[in-house]
C-alpha cells in the first residue's frame, strides 16, 4: 500500500512542476471539486485541447481610399490600447516585412511607414527605428522602397534605418532541425529590448510554406539573421526555419512565445494584398483595409477572415492560439470599425497548398513511438509499469 502512496505522490509532485511551467491560465481549468471520480482513468500531459483565452482583445478594421490614411486611422481606432504601453518605452523599433528587396508589393510600402509615424507624432516623442533583418541586402531594399525619403520627411521624430545584421547582435534560441534535433537560431537583439516599443507593418498575403503571411510571420521569420553586408563567411539562419513544413510551424511557435513579451502593436497593411504564389510571386488584389491590434494574434484572425481562409490550415497561428500567446476565437474578438463580412474577399491561395496542408494529418515521416505497445493497467492505476 505505501508503495501505491508513493508512486501517486510522485506523480502528484510531477504534475504541480508541469502545470506551474504552463502558468496561471491552465490553473484556472481545473475540474469542478464535484466532478465524478473515474477509476482506472488518468490524464497524462495538458488538457487536449487546451482551456480557451478567456480575456478579450481588441482589433481594429478600416477601409478607405488612401494606405497612409487608414494605417493611421486603423491606429487611431486602437488608441486606448496602444498609449499605456508605449508611455513606458524608451524608443519605437518599426518593423516592416521586406522579405524581397525588389518587388513592392510583396513588402512594406513608404506610405504605410508614413501613416504609422504620422500616428506617431502627437504621441511619442523618443527616437524612432525603422529596422529589418532581410533574406537580402536590407538597405538596398530600403533605398529600392524609398525608405530614405521617409526618415527625411519625418526628420522631427528622429527616425533612422538599421539593417538588424549589420548591428549583428542577437539572442539564442533552440530550434529543432528536420531530423527533430535541437539547432541554434540567431534572433536580433532588439525585438527583444524591454525598452523598445516593437510595432510591426505587415502585409495581407498568401506564402508558399505557412499559407498566410501576417504579423507574427513578419516578426518571427524577420528575427533571424544572416551574415553581414561586408561579412566573408557565408552563413543564413532563416534557412533553421525552412526545415519541412511540421518543422516549420513548430519553430514559429516556439519564436513567437519567445518574443511575444516584447511585442507593442501591429498594423498589417491590406491596401493591396497577394494572393497565389506568394511571398514574393503573387498578384494584387484591391482590398483597401488596414486592421490593427495590440494583440498580434487576434490581429491575423481577423486577417485571415477577410482573406478568407481557414484560420485552423494556419499551424503557427493555431499553436500559438492554443497556448494563450494571443486571442484566436474571433468570438473573444471586438472589432472595431468595418465588419469582416463588408470586406471579406476570398483570396487565392499557394499552388502548393495540398502540401502545406499535410501538416494537419499523421506524422508519417517517422516510425511509431518504441517501448508503448500497451499499458499495462493494475488494480489500482492506469499508469504503464
Amino acid at each position: 500500500m505505501s508503495s501505491i502512496l508513493n508512486r501517486r505522490y510522485l506523480f502528484q509532485l510531477a504534475g504541480a512542476a508541469a502545470g506551474s511551467m504552463v502558468g496561471s491560465r491552465l490553473a484556472a481549468a481545473q475540474p469542478p471539486k464535484d466532478a465524478p471520480q473515474q477509476r482506472n482513468r488518468r490524464t497524462f500531459g495538458h488538457p487536449d485541447p487546451f482551456p480557451p483565452v478567456a480575456q478579450r482583445s481588441i482589433a481594429s478594421l478600416v477601409q478607405g481610399d488612401s494606405r497612409r490614411k487608414i494605417i493611421y486611422d486603423s491606429l487611431v481606432a486602437i488608441d486606448d490600447q496602444i498609449r499605456p504601453r508605449l508611455k513606458k518605452k524608451k524608443y519605437v523599433v518599426i518593423k516592416p516585412n521586406n522579405v524581397t528587396t525588389t518587388i513592392q508589393l510583396g513588402a512594406t510600402h513608404a506610405d504605410a511607414l508614413h501613416g504609422i509615424l504620422d500616428y506617431l507624432a502627437p504621441r511619442f516623442k523618443g527616437p524612432v527605428y525603422i529596422a529589418e533583418s532581410s533574406a537580402g541586402n536590407t538597405m538596398e531594399g530600403f533605398n529600392n522602397f524609398g525608405y530614405p525619403a521617409v526618415a527625411r520627411e519625418h526628420k522631427s521624430q528622429k527616425v533612422s534605418l538599421i539593417d538588424l545584421n549589420e548591428e549583428a547582435k542577437y539572442v539564442l534560441l533552440p530550434l529543432v532541425n528536420f531530423d527533430l534535433h535541437v539547432a541554434p537560431v540567431r534572433l536580433a537583439a532588439r525585438l527583444f529590448d524591454p525598452d523598445a516599443f516593437i510595432l510591426c507593418s505587415a502585409i495581407l498575403k498568401t506564402h508558399n510554406v505557412t499559407v498566410a503571411t501576417l504579423s507574427i510571420k513578419n516578426m518571427v521569420l524577420g528575427a533571424p539573421l544572416h551574415q553581414a553586408p561586408k561579412e566573408t563567411t557565408r552563413w543564413n539562419d532563416k534557412r533553421r526555419y525552412h526545415v519541412g513544413v511540421r518543422q516549420c510551424l513548430y519553430n514559429m511557435f516556439l519564436t513567437a512565445q519567445k518574443m511575444q513579451p516584447f511585442w507593442g502593436a501591429t498594423v498589417i497593411d491590406g491596401y493591396e494584398g497577394m494572393e497565389g504564389n506568394g511571398p514574393a510571386g503573387g498578384t494584387p488584389v484591391a482590398s483597401r483595409i488596414a486592421i490593427a491590434s495590440t494583440d498580434y494574434l487576434a490581429a491575423d484572425r481577423v486577417a485571415a477572415e477577410t482573406m478568407g481562409i481557414d484560420h485552423n490550415w494556419l499551424g503557427w497561428l493555431k499553436y500559438c492560439g492554443e497556448v494563450g500567446i494571443g486571442q484566436w476565437d474571433l468570438s473573444r474578438i471586438d472589432i472595431r470599425g468595418t465588419q469582416i463580412a463588408a470586406v471579406q474577399k476570398k483570396y487565392q491561395l499557394h499552388a502548393d497548398i495540398e502540401r502545406q496542408l499535410k501538416w494537419m494529418g499523421p506524422m508519417e515521416e517517422l516510425p511509431p513511438n518504441l517501448g508503448w505497445v500497451r499499458p499495462i493497467v493494475t488494480d489500482h492505476d492506469s499508469y504503464p509499469v
